[in-house]
């Protein structure tokens, strides 16, 4: 079921997604060549409890790690470790989420590391842009395949893929609610989009097919391929004024 957040509800999510917000700007500052991913961890952590706040991912469904952190070929969900660093020409996301106040919020970043090629700098320009054009859609009286729609055509006319094992979601109370939000899909079909709703928009965009697997550790996702993924996300409520973004 689809919850629709009054406007004081809204509120109280936009001081989780500014948290989570400030949170990908610190690491944007820390991020480099040498670090490990698991300072990024301590980075982020130790910031969202400065605010308040808890880290959402922190043992939801038994994830070990505050943020998680996916470099080159992982799509999502990849764990931080003291063992691994950080290296130049990398393409690297940072997916964050801060509960506070009894909200959630979620986005996420990918960050170039250095001097990338081509390829990498044009990836993650598109699925940026993809990002844009779905919230662009996420108007009262929509569809959500509008959404799905945009990210999909944005991507495919770029050569590249939508993940679609994977999609966005409904976001407040908890971190995953209805709706699904899918990175694919057909203009005007779907769930109607509604005042009050608040979803999270997150492209999940490969550089070569869109299919994925898991790796041993049962969280980190790749592409089956080895090509490089970029990830952009925001936590999005749909008012009667437009989309308002409040992971900013």
């Amino acid at each position: 079921m689809i919850e629709l957040k009054t406007n004081e509800e809204i509120e109280r999510m936009r001081v989780a997604g500014n948290i989570v917000a400030r949170t990908l700007d610190l690491i944007g500052e820390e991020i480099r060549p040498g670090i490990t991913t698991e300072e990024l961890d301590e980075i982020a952590e130790r910031y969202i409890r400065s605010q308040g706040a808890e880290p959402a991912f922190l043992g939801y469904h038994g994830y070990p790690k505050s943020i998680c952190v996916s470099i080159d070929d992982e799509v999502v969900h990849g764990i931080p470790s003291k063992e691994r660093k950080i290296r130049k020409g990398q393409i690297v996301s940072v997916d964050v989420g801060s509960f506070i106040d009894g909200f959630n919020g979620d986005s996420a970043r990918t960050y170039a590391i250095g001097e990338i090629d081509s390829e990498a700098r044009k990836l993650l320009e598109v699925t940026k842009t993809a990002l844009e054009k779905g919230i662009s859609k996420a108007l009262n009286g929509n569809r959500l395949g509008d959404i799905s729609s945009a990210i999909q055509k944005t991507a495919e006319e770029a050569g590249f893929s939508v993940v679609k094992d994977l999609v966005g979601h409904g976001i407040g109370r908890k971190m995953h609610e209805d709706p699904q939000v899918p990175n694919y899909g057909v203009a005007g079909h779907g769930v109607l989009l509604k005042t009050g709703m608040v979803i999270a928009i997150e492209p999940m965009v490969n550089a070569g097919g869109f299919e994925v697997r898991t790796k041993p550790d049962n969280w980190t996702v790749v592409t089956a391929d080895g090509s490089r993924s970029a990830h952009f996300e925001h936590t999005v409520a749909i008012t009667d004024n437009g989309p308002r973004i409040m992971s900013l």
